[in-house]
């Protein structure tokens, strides 16, 4: 037990999860928290999910803030990320996992729809990672980024195009990342989950659609948030995947192993 402990405890360290108010972002938060980290969760819309989350992490001995931060404006991030330095001192993880999506179809789509979706899936955690890394960079003690990207990253999908492109364009700015901060001992690496819809979001799954999830899925059914929380706490620490960078590891049940 010494020697998991001492391969993924977080103790002393810092993390920030942009998005940690939603289902799997909050997930996210607790598995942090419950690793040793000292968790600032973000939130955008109701601040009342987000002391929710940070009163949960506070009922398992963890130590919580919360901060708001619209992630479609660089200069709000960074008053965010300034409050968690301010704070705690330090910052040394950061999650990005704001989603927004739409079924409209392609010839639909509004310049409107593709701007917000773009902003908040990927140019907010393009703003978040590099303000983020700089504070890593000026401190010189490294630190690990986190983007939540998707299974529709690596196929196309059908009805969520602009999600998939948002989540595709993370996946490479990934790699881009940890290839330009690897001197910087920042490592970057992004979660691909499959299928983890929401209490609310499974009730609007047809029976049809729900039919062609299961059968592309091999184990046959839908994540479960928590099951999150292992790969997550494993980039997160710099002793378990000290050298892990510019991974885009899939968490979805086989989905993306799935052809024919």
């Amino acid at each position: 037990m010494k020697y998991l402990e001492k391969l993924f405890s977080l103790d002393g360290k810092v993390a920030m999860v942009i998005g940690g108010s939603g289902v799997l972002g909050g997930e996210i938060c607790m598995a942090l928290a419950g690793a040793g980290a000292k968790t600032a969760v973000f939130y955008s819309g109701s601040k009342e999910n987000a002391e929710d989350r940070a009163n949960k992490i506070e009922q398992i001995g963890g130590e919580a803030m919360i901060s708001k931060a619209n992630v479609k404006n660089e200069d709000s991030i960074s008053a965010a990320i300034d409050e968690v330095e301010n704070n705690w001192g330090r910052v040394d993880i950061l999650v990005n996992a704001p989603g927004v999506n739409s079924t409209t179809p392609v010839m639909d789509i509004s310049e409107e729809e593709w701007n917000h979706i773009l902003d908040i899936n990927l140019k907010g955690a393009f703003w978040a990672s590099r303000i983020a890394a700089q504070k890593m960079i000026d401190r010189g003690e490294g630190g690990s980024i986190i983007n939540i990207s998707s299974a529709s990253s690596e196929i196309p999908l059908s009805k969520v195009m602009t999600y998939s492109i948002s989540k595709a364009g993370m996946n490479n700015m990934t790699r881009f990342m940890a290839r330009e901060w690897a001197p910087h001992k920042i490592r970057v690496n992004a979660v691909m989950p499959g299928f983890f819809p929401a209490e609310q979001n499974r009730k609007i799954l047809t029976e049809e659609r729900q039919k062609a999830i299961f059968g592309h899925t091999p184990m046959n059914r839908y994540g479960e948030a928590d099951e999150l929380a292992g790969i997550i706490v494993w980039l997160a620490s710099e002793n378990a995947s000290s050298f892990v960078t510019g991974a885009v590891l899939p968490v979805d049940g086989g989905f993306t192993a799935m052809t024919i």
